[in-house]
Order: structure tokens, then sequence, then C-alpha cells
């Protein structure tokens, strides 16, 4: 099983140790200091129970790695579009592509069925090339629930978490799944294979749509957010604004507002990915989790007052910082469909 990692940063080279631990035939695909370090060195993970060191393959030439069975993209979202023509080379005829990205996915409404099916979401796949040129059967959900982080080149921090949810868009429990699902159970990470990923990817969104620009205006982490009774009115207002646009396009909430508020703080004085990334000049992940929601209410008729507010101010927060640029602008609902490959 040959599996490459588009986007080798903490979260990839994280399931790249993993996988390569477990037995599979792994590459990284990385640059600049981090590539160096691990071609030299190998990637070095630290965890609570120690360090390990592995030398899996590691480039920054796809087209010299060929085509893999898996392709896992663990890019920041709004970068996987400019990614695309270094991702084609990895491509075969059979190649499933594993969306471990955060937010909506560019395939959301392959095999979703009903009025938005085979629909392309602007904000995460502008002008539909993800869709296009990678083409929608190819995806695998995935859902990453752990956190690391790229402590030095070539040396990952493990901080906690070792699930990442997979699922077909249809559904099923394909044999690729299954073979996926048993090579990072393998490697010692749980994942599960779901019949609803998309329940599980707004699980997290919906976290990820308040938290995330709340704390990039405030500089709050997020046991201060949701015991602020101000703030944490803030994020109640937006998570059930999207509940109300989840719960249209038939996903199922297998928790209540309150909960998900109360499991948010319970992880501490923690500063958001969106947070990080202002503080370090790098882009921020506006479009694919919060203007993805925004456009989605437009497209099933549902107001959403407050994450226009806080959207708007995010966006202009991003980009006077320069860590954001607007290249995406939402169609009206009335946009026609693009019909499933």
């Amino acid at each position: 099983m040959k599996i490459c990692i588009f986007g080798s940063g903490a979260i990839g080279g994280y399931m790249g140790v993993r996988l390569h631990q477990g037995g599979a035939d792994v590459s990284l695909v990385a640059r600049g200091a981090h590539l160096a370090a691990m071609k030299q060195n190998g990637v070095k993970l630290i965890t609570d129970e120690g360090e390990d060191t592995v030398h899996p393959t590691c480039s920054d030439d796809p087209a010299a790695l060929g085509p893999q069975d898996y392709v896992i993209i663990a890019l920041k979202a709004h970068s996987v579009t400019g990614a695309i023509p270094s991702i084609k080379p990895l491509l075969g005829p059979d190649t499933a592509i594993v969306t471990a990205v955060n937010g909506i996915p560019y395939w959301y409404f392959h095999k979703h069925g009903g009025d938005y099916e085979g629909r392309v979401v602007e904000s995460v796949d502008p002008g539909g090339l993800q869709w296009k040129e990678f083409g929608p059967e190819r995806a695998i959900g995935c859902v990453v629930y752990p956190a690391t982080e790229v402590v030095e080149p070539g040396v990952i921090k493990h901080v906690y978490g070792d699930k990442f949810s997979l699922g077909e868009p249809d559904g099923s429990s394909s044999d690729r799944i299954v073979k996926l699902s048993e090579a990072l159970t393998a490697g010692g990470l749980r994942a599960p294979v779901l019949d609803k990923i998309r329940d599980e990817i707004w699980l997290k969104l919906w976290g990820n749509l308040c938290f995330n620009p709340i704390s990039a205006l405030t500089h709050a982490t997020l046991d201060v957010i949701t015991s602020d009774p101000e703030t944490r009115a803030v994020a109640r207002a937006m998570m059930l604004e999207a509940k109300e646009i989840g719960d249209r396009l038939g996903v199922h909430f297998r928790v209540d507002v309150e909960r998900r508020i109360n499991g948010a703080g319970a992880v501490g004085a923690h500063k958001t990915s969106m947070l990080q990334d202002l503080e370090r000049d790098r882009p921020m992940e506006i479009d694919p989790l919060l203007t993805v929601v925004q456009e989605m209410g437009r497209m099933v008729g549902v107001p959403t007052p407050t994450i226009d507010v806080v959207l708007a101010l995010v966006k202009q927060r991003g980009e006077i910082a320069g860590c954001y640029t607007r290249t995406t602008r939402p169609e009206p609902a009335e946009q026609p469909a693009v019909a499933a490959q």
C-alpha cells in the first residue's frame, strides 16, 4: 500500500510517522528547512511515552514519487487549490484522495442527494477546480482530532488526541476505506469508519467557526471565550445559526450547543489555530471555517446575522495583518448546480 502525505507539517508528519510504524509504504511531501531536516535526520515524533524517529521517503517533487494508492492532503484548506498541479502526478486511475483538512471539503455535495447534489462550494473550491481536476469520486472524508506542532524542523510534538474519523461520501464501508482504516490502526491511531461523515465534519466545524474568529479578534484562549458570558453568547448565537443550516442539509448534531461549548472550554488555556496563525503572520483559515457557513446559509435560505458580523470583522483583521486575501465571493443561492461526474 503506497500512501503519500501531501503537506507533511504537524498533522501530516504525525500521520506519516504512525503509518510508517504500522508498515505502510509512506512518502512525505514537504518543503524548506522542515524537508531538509527530515531527509537528513528522519522524522522525530515526541510523545508522552518518549521519542521515535523514522525514515520514510521525503521529497518536494511529487512527480518523482509516482502514482499512489492514497494521497492524504494535510494542507491548510485554503492552500489546496494552488497545489492541484503538484498533486496530480500522484494520481493513478484508482488513487483515493483523503481530505484531512479543516472545514467543508470540496466533495461535500457528491453523493449527498437532494436538491444540492453535485453542487460546488465556492468558498473552499473556487471555480470548482478541485472538483474538476481531482474528481469527487476519489474522495474519502477525514476529520482530524489530534493536536500536534512542529517544534523545530523535522521534529513533531504530539499534544493530544489520536483519532482520524473516516467516511465515504455515500456512507459505504468500501474496500478502500477499510484498508486505509486498518493501515492507520496498525500505526496506533484510531480510525473509525463512519456511515455519516458529514455529521462529524459539522461537529468539528461547529466549534471552529466561532471559537477561531473570536479568538483572533480578542486574542483570548478557549477557557476565557467560553467562560465570559458575552463572548460565550456570541459563540452560541453563531452555532445556533450554523445548526439551522446543518439541519436543513440533513445533518445530525449529536450534542447540544451548551455541551459543545463546555467541551471547548474544558481544553483550557488553548490558543486556537487561527489565533496562532495571526500571531505568526501565517495565512488564516477564514474561508473554509467561516465564509463557507455563510455561503451555505445563503444556499438554504437561513439568515446568518451574527456570523456575518464576525466574518466581516475577522476578514478585515486578517487583511490588515497581511494574513488573509479576499479571493472568493460566494454567489447567491440561485447559482446553478454543477453536475456530478
